[in-house]
């Protein structure tokens, strides 16, 4: 096992700053090469205190760009248009995918993955769905799915 400082976080691991312990080849095929983590030895660990500030300070600016992105995102109304038939069920399922599309016709460009649908659409009705850029910023907006 090794043991080494996160850079980044990383699902299911840990979070920037976390020390964690892996294994050998994962972090010396992966996570180091890719400078996602260093070493825990103690010259890296007075580089990551360095670095931490650097990192923590940018982390920051970004939180306060999707706290701004948030804001005007929040109560957003999009509307989906797709095939249903007579019962008001869809031909199919409307995915993250098609929300980021609807999204960024809006004017918004978020990744697929801070889109989170609370349950699968699969009926033409209206859904609520968060864009989540951090786990403390979220932004609520309204789907209408409607017939075609």
């Amino acid at each position: 096992m090794a043991e080494v400082i996160l850079r980044k976080d990383v699902r299911g691991l840990g979070r920037v700053g976390d020390v964690v312990n892996v294994k050998d080849g994962y972090a010396r095929n992966f996570l180091i090469p890719k400078g996602i983590a260093y070493l825990a030895t103690k010259e890296n660990l007075k580089v990551w205190d360095e670095e931490k500030k650097r990192i923590t300070k940018e982390i920051e600016k970004q939180k306060e760009k999707a706290r701004e992105l948030a804001q005007k995102m929040e109560g957003l109304s999009i509307n989906i248009v797709a095939e249903a038939n007579d019962e008001d069920v869809l031909y199919g399922s409307i995915n993250e995918q098609q929300l980021q599309e609807a999204l960024k016709n809006e004017g918004f460009d978020v990744p697929r993955n801070a889109i989170v649908a609370h349950q699968h659409i699969k009926k033409l009705g209206i859904y609520d769905v968060d864009v989540v850029f951090y786990p403390e910023v979220k932004a609520n907006i309204k789907v209408w799915v409607v017939r075609k």
